[in-house]
């Protein structure tokens, strides 16, 4: 196969496909997304099949336990992906939406229309649920989207695509619409985020060094998070049963996620009274703790940290814990060492949680919350097709809005300027 070429034609196809969806009705992209959702319940036993496949491969290839496990279409799993595109059809589309009307002296009216970005590349890795996930929120917003899943998916991924292919047709849209790449070739992620005549954005879920690479090489803007290095800060002014609660659900409730907490920071004037809760609830749940010089004097059994330590995304139950001096220090900590996903301060003083909320420079930062909420379904989103951690245009989770972009609109009424 040419994969240069195989790539461009998909490019070509999505370019002319995202001109129909972005001009077609909330009423047709929803109807597609309910037919793929009755075609993906027809065909629960392809679906099936081709997953045996890839699991059988990957075993063979010698997946752990992890990936087999995200790799797996449960019954269950296929359910999730049905009611999701439901729920997502059920969402509020915000394409053509106008905001910001104002009337500006010369009579003309300025504001602002929600459009599609056009063309959505999406890199990702294992689990083959993304390819509905991303398909249905691409589809949604208006946007043609280029799915390029891991080679270990590839035939459940092919299997997924046929449904959405049907749904797309069911709803008179192009089935280029939506194209799941057919081929395991790794030189086709290299030309997917070379081809800005094609694609508008490139979306990588994955690794630390997919995106990474995606990152360095791509000639396309990408919307993007590296790691999870989210803290919660235990304050001096810290209900002591809301911190237990909060602390222990930020690391326990799930360890593989990039949301899950890696670095807790106590209050000095607390860590006495708290670490040794804090450290007998963590072990309850045989999380290993690598604390500071001050945890380490308060709690036994606590491994010394390296400074690597307070870098690291361990998506294990492994957790970082270091008493600071106030406020201070807990901003001064995870302003140096957080990637910026979501941080959270556990207090009572409402001035310091202002102050927390102003200073931490990250894409979600929470009072009194679990880091575990930062979640496209759990901030009303719907779903995401990701979290990002940049500045420009989306930032936090990226649902329906954060796949569209803004177009000054102005009306006037055979105005001219003077």
């Amino acid at each position: 196969m040419d994969v240069a070429a195989y790539m461009a034609e998909l490019g070509q196809q999505a370019r002319a496909a995202s001109r129909e969806v972005a001009r077609s009705s909330t009423a047709v992209r929803n109807q597609a997304l309910l037919a793929t959702a009755d075609a993906l319940d027809a065909a629960r036993s392809e679906l099936a099949s081709a997953n045996r496949k890839d699991l059988e491969c990957g075993r063979d290839n010698g997946l752990d336990s992890a990936m087999l496990d995200r790799l797996e279409l449960t019954p269950q799993r296929i359910d999730t992906m049905i009611e999701g595109l439901r729920q997502v059809a059920a969402l509020p589309d915000p394409v053509g939406v106008i905001t910001d009307m104002t009337y500006r002296p010369s009579g003309i009216q300025v504001g602002k229309m929600r459009v599609p970005l056009g063309v959505i590349g999406i890199i990702y890795e294992s689990r083959p649920n993304v390819t509905v996930e991303a398909a249905s929120l691409c589809l949604k917003s208006g946007n043609a989207t280029i799915l390029r899943g891991g080679s270990e998916a590839i035939h459940s991924n092919q299997a997924i695509a046929r449904c959405l292919g049907l749904g797309l047709r069911a709803a008179g849209l192009p089935e280029s619409a939506v194209q799941v790449v057919n081929t395991t070739d790794r030189a086709a992620v290299g030309e997917l985020i070379t081809m800005p005549q094609y694609v508008d954005v490139i979306v990588p879920r994955g690794g630390k060094g997919l995106i990474e690479r995606i990152s360095r090489d791509a000639r396309v803007p990408v919307i993007k998070h590296l790691d999870g290095v989210c803290h919660v800060y235990i304050d001096s002014h810290a209900d002591p049963e809301k911190a237990l609660n909060v602390a222990v659900n930020a690391k326990t409730h799930r360890y593989g996620t990039c949301n899950t907490m890696e670095t807790l920071l106590v209050d000095q004037e607390v860590a006495e009274d708290l670490l040794p809760l804090l450290a007998q609830r963590f072990r309850e749940k045989s999380v290993e703790l690598r604390g500071c010089q001050r945890t380490c004097s308060l709690i036994e059994g606590v491994v010394p940290a390296t400074q690597e330590d307070w870098q690291a995304e361990y998506l294990a139950p492994i957790l970082a814990v270091k008493v600071v001096d106030g406020l201070d220090g807990a901003i001064e900590h995870i302003n140096q060492y957080s990637s910026q996903h979501t941080d959270s301060i556990i207090t009572e003083n409402y001035t310091r949680a202002r102050r927390f909320l102003t200073e931490v420079d990250s894409s979600s930062v929470m009072v009194n919350a679990s880091t575990r909420f930062a979640d496209g379904f759990e901030y009303g989103l719907g779903a995401e097709i990701g979290i990002s951690t940049d500045k420009i245009h989306a930032r936090g989770p990226v649902g329906l809005e954060g796949l569209t972009s803004q177009k000054y609109v102005v009306f006037g009424d055979g105005h001219i300027r003077a």
